[in-house]
């Protein structure tokens, strides 16, 4: 037995060492981008309609009523998972994918900002701080993710070789288990990082237009429209128009439009 659970541990290792090289393509193929293969286009179809059933179950029970306290944190929880979920028809088949579209979609779009457009860039103006969070979060969903390949791998394995042993076929199923969990885990991690995509727009926007000597907005109008211009020129849809700034103007003129920029949020929230 305990030679046995060595085996199932040492190779579960091993295949996650040899995943990480593909490891974009074995997230996306968990957060469900299956459209492109006939094989499995059906069945994304059928998934997308059991997010899409759980979506609406979750926003009925936003719009309830909540007489007491306990009916209040179900509320309140549903509210939590549905903002953590993209709009009704932009699912996709699987909650991992869900999890990480809900911030791909969202994150910079608060601000005018196209969150696949920009990221790249944005990315690049973050603080130290923000970066190790983010590294962080994003090692423990790729460690989640080789896990839930390496174990239903070794479910497989398991599966073919154990074939005419139904008295070690606890281990197909303890391998199915592990993956489940490691899936799950994923999930936690992807929404945990869609989070840290916000936070990142909320506070590194402006180093953005900073990096690209883009004055700052003086309110919010001009900020969605400023960033709706940035996002036009990011996907090739249109140029950026004004003066740049550059040098010791750049750096006044942006201390200056910082400063303005503050007092009138403190007027408006006043």
């Amino acid at each position: 037995m305990a030679g046995t659970l060595t085996v199932l541990v040492g190779c579960t290792s091993v295949l996650a060492l040899l995943l990480t090289p593909f490891q974009v393509r074995a997230v996306r193929v968990l957060e469900g981008y299956w459209y492109r293969w006939s094989a499995t286009a059906g069945l994304a179809g059928v998934l997308v309609e059991v997010q899409r059933r759980r979506w609406e179950a979750l926003r009925q029970r936003v719009g309830e009523s909540a007489p007491s306290a306990p009916a209040r944190e179900v509320r309140a929880d549903a509210g939590r998972r549905l903002g953590a979920r993209p709009p009704v028809d932009l699912l996709l088949p699987t909650a991992l994918g869900n999890a990480l579209r809900a911030g791909e979609l969202s994150a910079g779009e608060r601000y005018g900002l196209s969150t696949l457009a920009s990221w790249p860039r944005i990315y690049m103006q973050i603080s130290d701080r923000m970066s190790e969070a983010l590294n962080s979060t994003r090692d423990a969903l790729d460690t989640a993710v080789n896990l839930c390949w390496s174990f239903l791998a070794v479910a497989l394995t398991y599966g073919v070789a154990l074939y005419d042993e139904p008295n070690s076929w606890w281990l197909c199923g303890g391998a199915v288990i592990l993956a489940g969990v490691a899936y799950k885990g994923a999930v936690i991690a992807a929404q945990a990082y869609s989070g840290l995509m916000h936070v990142v727009y909320d506070l590194h926007r402006f180093e953005l237009l900073d990096a690209l000597h883009r004055p700052l907005p003086k309110d919010t109008v001009t900020e969605k429209e400023t960033f709706a211009e940035v996002t036009a020129q990011f996907t090739g849809q249109g140029h950026l128009h004004g003066d740049y700034r550059h040098g010791e103007a750049r750096s006044h003129a942006h201390n200056a439009d910082r400063s303005a920029y503050a007092q009138h949020m403190d007027d408006e929230s006043g």
